[in-house]
């Protein structure tokens, strides 16, 4: 674990980490994300009764998936989930129950715990959301810096850098938080549980960023 690292563990922001399928794999958010197809993946092989199975794509039976709904697999749809028409989810998606993923959202290698919303043409890449964060129309969590020479992801975070040792990792966006319509999320950031981000906000953790 590199410096700085041990303060920003999963289950630190999404308690319900530990308990899930994925909790014994890593306790670091970027890990989990770059490994979000193969633990997905691997977690198909312990689903409990009520899914239907097709390849690699797993849908629980009470859960709602709308016409032209792509989801390439590894991909589980906890019971009570709802899939808009047009969303695409792809490299790795968990969408835990009572999850709702909206009408043309994109969700990539990201993992969605109960209750999490995607209101709808929303991009959520490389992300863990906690229980009933709530993401409103037209909100992103951007995942690459491309605006950067060095792509490699650091976050500011309580007066230390964290170097990430990636170049892909939106955010970690702990339980109850609130991210509203048209707001971005500059990759790489750690919302604490209950963090509101209001409507058009920039929430910028980079150690280069401004105040």
């Amino acid at each position: 674990m590199q410096p700085g690292q041990g303060q920003v563990r999963i289950e630190r922001f999404v308690p319900e980490w530990s308990a899930s399928p994925f909790g014994k794999a890593t306790p670091v958010p970027w890990e989990a994300t770059a490994r979000a197809e193969e633990l997905v993946h691997a977690a198909l092989k312990s689903l409990s009764a009520g899914y239907e199975l097709n390849v690699d794509v797993a849908v629980h039976r009470t859960a709602i998936v709308e016409a032209g709904a792509m989801l390439k697999g590894p991909a589980i749809i906890g019971p009570h989930a709802f899939i808009g028409a047009n969303a695409y989810l792809r490299g790795g998606a968990f969408v835990d129950q009572g999850c709702v993923v909206g009408p043309c959202c994109e969700l990539k290698s990201s993992f969605l715990f109960q209750g999490a919303k995607l209101a709808h043409l929303n991009f959520v890449g490389d992300s863990l959301l906690g229980t009933d964060v709530n993401i409103e129309a037209g909100a992103i969590i951007a995942n690459h810096r491309n605006e950067l020479a060095d792509k490699q992801i650091r976050i500011r975070w309580q007066g230390e850098t964290v170097d990430t040792g990636v170049s892909k990792f939106g955010a970690l966006v702990g339980n109850g938080a609130k991210v509203g319509a048209n707001a971005v999320i500059a990759p790489g950031a750690l919302l604490a549980p209950g963090t509101q981000v209001p409507r058009l906000g920039l929430v910028d953790q980079h150690p280069g960023a401004g105040p």
